[in-house]
C-alpha cells in the first residue's frame, strides 16, 4: 500500500509539473520585455550580431527585445547574470565561446557553463582576422612572427577578455611559432579596435564585424584569418593554418538561457530564434558583417558546447595557458 501511494504521487507531482511546463510555454511571449544579454561592449562582434537579430525577433513575436550590454570579465559577468537569473523565459543569453567553452578551465566563475545553462540555438560562427595598424608597416603573418622573434615579450595583442577566443587564438600562435608576445585583454571588440586603431597596442585577433570596414579603408593590415578555410569575405587573406598546419581558433556565438528556464519554453525560444536566423533578410545582414548563422536543434548545441568545453581544456592544460 505504502508503495502504492509513492508511485501515485510521483506520478501526480510529474503531471503538475508538466501542467506548469505548460501553462509556462502557453505564456509567450513573456509579458514583460525580453532582454538578450550580450557580454562585450556595445559595438563589437556580439553586440552587432545579437541587434541584427534581436530587431527581427521582436518583428516576430510582436514583443520589445531588448539588447542589455553586460561588458567585463571576458563576457563571464553577464554569463554569471543569467545563470543565477529568471527563469521565465524573458532572459536570453548571446552566449560565447570564452565564458562557455574556455574561461571555466582557468577562471574562476560563478556558473557551470554545462550546468547552469541551458541550449536554444547556435546563433553564428567565423574566424578572426589578426590585424596589424598600417603604421607597424607589418604586411604578413611571417614579418609579424620575425618581430615577435627579433623582439621577445615586446609585440603585443589584443583580446576582447580573459579566456575569449581572441585571447587562445593568440596563444596558440604563441604556441605553434614559438614566440612571445603579450596579451592586453579589453572588455569587448570595440575598445579594443579603438587602441589597434590608435596605435596604442600593435595587433588584435578582431572579429571581422569590426574590421572589415577598417580592412576596406586601408587603415588595418589583415595578415591571417584563424579558421581552416579562408572566408569568402576575405579571400586573398591566408589563414594562419597555411603557415601552422592544423591551427584553428574560430569564434562563435549561441543562445542559452538559465538551466531553470521550463523546457517548453526553451523549446519555443529555438523555435522562434531558428526563424529569425533561418530568415534571408537576417542572414544577408549578419553576413555582410563577417558572420555566418547557424541555427540548429537544441541537442546539437549542447553537444557542441560540450565538445568544445573538452577540447580546449586539453589544450589549455597542456599548454600550461593561463589569464594572466
Amino acid at each position: 500500500m505504502h508503495q502504492r501511494r509513492l508511485i501515485a504521487g510521483g506520478a501526480l507531482a510529474a503531471l503538475l509539473s508538466l501542467a506548469v511546463g505548460t501553462a509556462q510555454a502557453q505564456d509567450f511571449p513573456p509579458k514583460k520585455p525580453v532582454v538578450m544579454v550580450v557580454g562585450f561592449a556595445a559595438g563589437g562582434s556580439a553586440d552587432i550580431a545579437a541587434r541584427i537579430i534581436a530587431k527581427k525577433l521582436g518583428e516576430n513575436i510582436g514583443q520589445s527585445v531588448v539588447v542589455e550590454n553586460k561588458p567585463g570579465a571576458g563576457g563571464n559577468l553577464a554569463h554569471t547574470q543569467v545563470a543565477n537569473g529568471p527563469s521565465d523565459g524573458s532572459v536570453l543569453l548571446f552566449g560565447s565561446i570564452g565564458p562557455l567553452a574556455i574561461a571555466p578551465h582557468f577562471m574562476k566563475i560563478g556558473y557551470d557553463p554545462l550546468k547552469d545553462l541551458a541550449p536554444i540555438t547556435m546563433g553564428v560562427n567565423f574566424p578572426n582576422v589578426l590585424v596589424v595598424p598600417a603604421a607597424t608597416g607589418i604586411k604578413t603573418l611571417g614579418e609579424y612572427v620575425a618581430k615577435a622573434k627579433r623582439e621577445p615579450g615586446k609585440l603585443d595583442f589584443a583580446s576582447t577578455g580573459p579566456g575569449s577566443a581572441s585571447h587562445l587564438a593568440g596563444e596558440l600562435l604563441n604556441d605553434v611559432a614559438k614566440i612571445d608576445t603579450l596579451h592586453v585583454p579589453y572588455k569587448g571588440g570595440a575598445p579594443a579596435l579603438q587602441d589597434v586603431l590608435g596605435n596604442r597596442v600593435t595587433s588584435f585577433y578582431a572579429a571581422p564585424p569590426t574590421a572589415l570596414p577598417h580592412i576596406e579603408s586601408g587603415k588595418l593590415i589583415p595578415l591571417a584569418t584563424t579558421g581552416l578555410t579562408r572566408p569568402a569575405y576575405l579571400p586573398n587573406v591566408p589563414t594562419v593554418a597555411e603557415s601552422f598546419p592544423g591551427f584553428n581558433a574560430t569564434n562563435w556565438y549561441a543562445f542559452v538561457a538559465s538551466a531553470k528556464t521550463p523546457k517548453p519554453l526553451l523549446d519555443r525560444w529555438n523555435i522562434e530564434l531558428v526563424k529569425v536566423l533561418n530568415t534571408p533578410e537576417v542572414r544577408d545582414n549578419l553576413l555582410k558583417h563577417g558572420q555566418t548563422a547557424a541555427p540548429g536543434t537544441r541537442e546539437e548545441l549542447g553537444q557542441f558546447i560540450a565538445a568544445e568545453h573538452a577540447k580546449w581544456g586539453r589544450i589549455i592544460r597542456e599548454r600550461k595557458i593561463t589569464a594572466d
